[in-house]
């Protein structure tokens, strides 16, 4: 994709969804304003049992680039996005980020991600490009990530390495063109789905290495109904996507025939 020249993003916000992430909350809210200053935070909450909601509205309470938007049950990480993008986007804001509340995604690396925003569509922190890496991650976790983000690659034609990962910024452009009314995955094939939308619609992706940190506190949100969603969608994408392929190819291949064929009553 060619690159562009591109307008300044303006205002950013950074949207955390949360589910029982209360000791963890005040941790990465705290490195994130002292990362980026001038970026806003829209934390999400799934109607935490654990009081995260009631953390959240604390900190807001404190610091006026702090909002908090509760919704009332656990839908899925895509449904909070979503939610927390369509309150970012009817606020302006010009860039709007992901980011876990659990200390995977270190606050610290966002200035780099920002910076590739001023020529990029969407930017993804990656672990899986060179300079990229995880820690604290057994063998079999770094194998079975691989191997998704080898197979979503496969499936759809992607060209992106990590195209699971969570750590990302968009330009509200980018949110805008890819309609987010019709996006139904809600688990982490959301941002499978999402980035395959972008370059779907011939928007420039870039990829900038981070180190990604499993957390240390609190228990993980992924399980194998999880897993097993984000394969059967990612399938039934590449399936269809290969499907309208084969169509435009023999649609191809028959008006050609046509155009070869001699007109009725005259001579070849």
């Amino acid at each position: 994709m060619t690159s562009m020249p591109r307008s300044p993003v303006g205002r950013v916000v950074m949207v955390v969804p949360t589910y029982n992430e209360a000791d963890n909350l005040p941790w990465i809210i705290g490195r994130l304003r002292a990362a980026v200053p001038s970026a806003d935070v829209l934390v999400v909450d799934d109607g935490s049992p654990d009081g995260t909601g009631g953390v959240a509205e604390a900190l807001a309470a404190d610091d006026a680039q702090v909002r908090v938007v509760h919704r009332t049950e656990k839908a899925g990480l895509g449904a909070a996005y979503l939610h927390g993008f369509s309150v970012a986007l009817e606020q302006g804001y010009g860039a709007i980020g992901e980011m876990d509340a659990d200390g995977s995604h270190q606050p610290e690396q966002l200035p780099d991600l920002l910076a590739a925003l001023a020529d990029a569509d969407l930017v993804i922190g990656s672990r899986w490009v060179p300079g990229g890496s995880v820690v604290n991650w057994p063998p079999a976790r770094k194998a079975l990530s691989l191997g998704g983000n080898l197979y979503a690659r496969v499936a759809l034609g992607i060209p992106v390495r990590d195209v699971t990962a969570g750590y990302r910024v968009f330009r509200r452009t980018t949110l805008e063109a890819i309609d987010l009314s019709s996006v139904e995955s809600s688990g982490y094939c959301f941002q499978v789905d999402l980035a395959w939308r972008t370059t779907q619609a011939g928007l420039r992706v870039v990829e900038v290495p981070i180190e990604f940190v499993e957390r240390v506190r609190g228990e993980s949100k992924m399980d194998r109904a999880v897993a097993t969603e984000s394969l059967r969608r990612i399938t039934a994408w590449g399936l269809a996507q290969r499907w309208r392929q084969a169509r435009h190819v023999f649609s191809k291949v028959t008006r050609s025939s046509a155009q070869r064929r001699p007109q009725d009553g005259r001579a070849p």
